[in-house]
């Protein structure tokens, strides 16, 4: 793999770190006001142990998922898998939390 690859992967590696955290604090911010998790785990986790625990237990398993991916670079899997996240991640947890949270932060 050249370097233009590997700067692309490790790109797509922070991306998806940085969804991640994204994510976790919205969610912890989206719980404490009010809303739910929509992820069944996630919301068994949060009935167990609490949304603080919960969440970062759920977003460290999912950022070692992730390096994992990483160190699977080589494999021509690697990229597409970490760019398909990426866009999950976006479509279904930054879009909705952002829009959910600022209807909130204007209607309130």
């Amino acid at each position: 793999m050249g370097s233009h690859a590997e700067r692309g992967l490790a790109l797509l590696v922070l991306v998806n770190v940085a969804l991640q955290l994204f994510d976790g604090v919205a969610t912890y911010v989206g719980l404490r006001i009010g809303f739910g998790e929509g992820n069944p785990l996630v919301a068994s986790m949060v009935g167990a142990v609490g949304p603080g625990s919960a969440l970062l237990l759920a977003k460290l398993e999912a950022c070692a998922c992730v390096l994992a991916v990483w160190r699977l670079g080589r494999n021509r899997l690697a990229a597409p898998a970490l760019a398909f996240t990426a866009v999950a991640y976006v479509v279904f947890s930054l879009a909705p939390w952002a829009a959910a949270l600022v209807s909130v932060h204007l209607y309130s």
